[in-house]
């Protein structure tokens, strides 16, 4: 991992956002007095692709800020490298290495054929949001006009397609909870966005020959359903009968709100139930399932399917006492690999920790609730146990709380691997080794 090319991006991250938020400032964009600080949050919630909200979106924001916060969602989730290059490529031709180097790095490419896989992208992108915003406007059609109706649908389809979970609606999609087509149309964007562009591209391309899937791609196919599945089934049994959240609904709306909790609880942060009535049981196992994610080189945050796959493969390979090397799809896992999920697992969980522990002493708070909105932050997701009205817990955070959510937000866009690059710095080469110790464990 090139430090260069990481603080670069980490730096047009910080420059998107400051300038998201001097805009999103003018008064051109918002309704009433908007804080810096909550200009700030909500620029880095868009450009991270989180959806914790400090101020009513649809309230607060005119037409003007609302189209700057989907740009900034847009931009966040197809990574401003893409971007960037898609800009090169106009004024030139080719790119010189840096530039191809800066773009893997970006989006975790496999290889440096990055303008054939930019265009790709962008194919994708573009043609699974245009058909998402029609199904979605046709859906807003029966309670709006067809102008509103058309731009909720764009936005929401863009939003969640970049697992966002930005709402122009005040209570999410709590009143859509009994509308299948609307609330799978969601999920389904959801899910191709999280799955990652390299998983999409390869998928459409071995659409007919599944056995050519490389191993990235089918620990992605079965975790997504085995997350999506298991979440379902967590959240039934525990919320059954509370009669705040999934009680007093039918059969098939239970199972319906319940798969469309299990895929927001992962990546996105749209909910069609109040997350505050959740049982504190769900909230905390919620906390897992946020942690995990989805795919790398996608529009979700956390520590990603394959690290968690990984590591459990290595434990059960350890546990068993097997006197062969982990591995998966009869493809051995390299050390290195299983050395860096083991650390994207211990360093995230320690940043999740400490975080929490910072705010729970300086915000006079509840716990859990700290908890289950910093890992919604560093996890990108943006489910909220809400501030008692509309708005995300993050709400009632002081300044310096927000902050804090902020670099957290950045840190679970941006990677672990990265965001530690960013802090510690390289190592230097070294050019000898120790002698091996013996420790017992």
């Amino acid at each position: 991992m090139q430090h260069k090319y990481v603080k670069s991006i980490f730096l047009g991250y910080i420059l998107i956002i400051f300038i998201g938020a001097i805009i999103l400032s003018l008064p051109i964009c918002h309704i009433g007095e908007l804080k810096f600080i909550d200009a700030l949050f909500t620029a880095a919630s868009a450009t991270t692709v989180t959806g914790l909200i400090v101020t009513s979106t649809s309230e607060n924001f005119t037409f003007f800020g609302e189209f700057i916060i989907l740009a900034l969602i847009q931009m966040g989730g197809i990574g401003y490298m893409t971007l960037v290059i898609i800009f090169f490529l106009f004024i030139k031709q080719k790119l010189n290495i840096d530039e191809k180097r800066a773009m893997k790095q970006s989006l975790d490419l496999p290889n440096l054929h990055v303008i054939s896989f930019v265009k790709r992208i962008l194919l994708f992108v573009l043609f699974i949001e245009f058909i998402g915003a029609i199904i979605l406007t046709v859906q807003f059609l029966d309670k709006y006009e067809f102008i509103d109706a058309f731009w909720f649908g764009i936005f929401h389809s863009i939003s969640a397609f970049n697992n966002a979970g930005f709402s122009l609606f005040t209570d999410s999609l709590i009143s859509y909870q009994s509308d299948s087509l609307s609330l799978l149309t969601i999920c389904f964007l959801i899910i191709f966005g999280g799955l990652g562009y390299f998983v999409l591209i390869e998928i459409y391309e071995n659409r007919k020959f599944s056995k050519r899937f490389t191993i990235h791609t089918r620990i992605m196919i079965y975790g997504t359903i085995i997350l999506i599945v298991s979440g379902m089934l967590l959240f039934l049994s525990i919320e059954w009968n509370n009669p705040k959240t999934f009680g007093e609904l039918s059969f098939y709306d239970k199972i319906l709100n319940a798969f469309f909790l299990s895929v927001n609880f992962r990546t996105s942060g749209f909910n069609s139930i109040d997350l505050a009535s959740l049982k504190e049981s769900s909230l905390f196992f919620s906390t897992l399932f946020m942690m995990i994610g989805a795919g790398q080189g996608g529009t979700a945050g956390g520590m990603k399917i394959t690290t968690v796959a990984i590591l459990i493969i290595t434990v059960i390979y350890i546990l068993k006492g097997s006197n062969q090397e982990p591995n998966i799809f009869k493809r051995t896992i390299e050390q290195k690999v299983i050395n860096k999920a083991l650390a994207i697992i211990i360093f995230s969980s320690f940043l999740v920790l400490f975080t929490t522990l910072v705010l729970v002493e300086t915000q006079n708070l509840p716990f859990l609730k700290i908890l289950f909105e910093v890992v919604s932050a560093f996890g990108t997701v943006g489910v909220s146990t809400g501030n008692g009205d509309i708005l995300s817990f993050s709400q009632q955070f002081d300044d310096f709380g927000k902050s804090i959510m902020i670099i957290l937000m950045i840190a679970g866009r941006l990677g672990v691997f990265a965001f530690g690059l960013i802090l510690f710095g390289k190592a230097k080469t070294k050019h000898f080794k120790y002698p091996v110790g013996r420790i017992v464990i």
